[in-house]
């Protein structure tokens, strides 16, 4: 192990650094999308009834059939009349049993109007089911790691199995910006009309904060107000996860809250380049005797603002390096401290494809490794 400066070259001012706010919510979350860190979280893994937040993993796989030519924005689709049965206080658009409507249609009334007659279509078109399509959201919740999620239904009705949480929303609401950025344009939309009928988005930070551009609000059985909110100034974009404030204008301003804490108290810097060496170490019994290792796309780190100077690094790396190495392949852990403290360890990879030496050079360097 070794430790260097990460900024050698220049000195930065130390700020001050303010106290985390403590929200008016059961559970929250904060989280960095342009560093892939959460900031904050208090009870982010508690499991939570999702209700219409749920619609986040709906139009997540809508989005994924899209995409893989599955299905297309102007296609039409006839609503069966279980899917637009009424329900006692459910959001709909409003559909019509036998009357078509396009699934850029449904995708608006899903995402703006929140509609669960809208989510039921969808499921029936993309799984012939409602509940055969939980199971296709429970597969991409796995593939995306949330580990505390779980789907009955794609509208949110309260069920015992059917949970998520602040953290797990926070990822889901990541990969929505990051997997289908071209969709992600439909929840910065304020309102939508469908049949004649004009409804309003409920993500009132839309209103509120310029910055703001998705994704979700929400409220459940208790009465108990939830919001998934992003936010994006120049390049850096949060997302913000709010669940148990007692009004709508509680969740609003809690949301608020967090995201100006995230843009006002802390910085994302480039902390090295995609491709761009970290360290050269020896390997051995290879075609090259020196594996560059870093990492394979741009790694951004956010930290409190005018910390950097407290900011240090400890590379750690398995030993000995052994040839065949695989480009991308993890070497070792790049651990990041703040003021002596733990702050963030980071995998570091192989920048170089090594294969094996041949028998000769191998022999030598097995000679060599008898005295290390």
């Amino acid at each position: 192990m070794f430790l260097f400066a990460l900024i050698p070259t220049q000195v930065f001012p130390q700020e001050p650094v303010s106290s985390p706010p403590i929200l008016a919510a059961s559970s929250y979350a904060l989280y960095d999308y342009t560093s892939g860190q959460f900031l904050l979280e208090q009870n982010g893994n508690a499991r939570i009834p999702p209700a219409h937040l749920t619609k986040l993993m709906t139009a997540y796989v809508a989005f994924g059939a899209i995409k893989q030519g599955k299905l297309s924005l102007a296609q039409r689709l006839i609503p069966s009349a279980y899917a637009t049965r009424t329900l006692a206080d459910e959001p709909r658009m409003f559909l019509n049993a036998g009357k078509a409507v396009t699934v850029d249609d449904l995708l608006h009334g899903l995402i703006v109007q929140s509609a669960n007659d809208a989510a039921r279509v969808l499921a029936e078109t993309l799984a012939n089911h409602e509940m055969a399509l939980a199971d296709i959201m429970n597969a991409e919740a796995q593939r995306l790691g949330l580990k505390d999620t779980h789907f009955v239904n794609a509208t949110g009705a309260p069920e015992a199995q059917h949970y998520s949480s602040a953290h797990d929303l926070a990822l889901l609401a990541a990969a929505i910006v990051r997997d289908f950025p071209e969709l992600y344009r439909l929840y910065a939309q304020r309102e939508f009309q469908y049949g004649g009928i004009n409804q309003f988005n409920r993500n009132r930070l839309l209103w509120l904060d310029p910055f703001v551009d998705g994704l979700a609000a929400s409220n459940n059985e208790a009465e108990e107000f939830d919001q998934v909110a992003s936010a994006r100034r120049d390049d850096h974009r949060l997302i913000s996860v709010v669940i148990g404030a007692a009004t709508d204008k509680l969740r609003s301003s809690e949301s608020q809250r967090l995201l100006n804490y995230g843009f006002q108290d802390f910085e994302t810097i480039r902390l090295y380049s995609r491709d761009q060496a970290v360290s050269a170490k020896h390997i051995w019994k290879g075609t090259s005797n020196q594996l560059d290792i870093g990492f394979s796309a741009d790694r951004y780190l956010t930290i409190p603002k005018g910390q950097r100077n407290a900011l240090k690094a400890t590379l750690e790396t398995r030993q000995p390096l052994l040839a065949p190495i695989d480009r991308g392949q993890q070497i070792g852990t790049l651990h990041l401290s703040l003021d002596g403290k733990p702050y963030l360890d980071l995998p570091v990879v192989a920048l170089d494809d090594i294969p094996l030496a041949n028998v000769f050079s191998r022999g030598i360097d097995n000679i060599r490794l008898l005295f290390q």
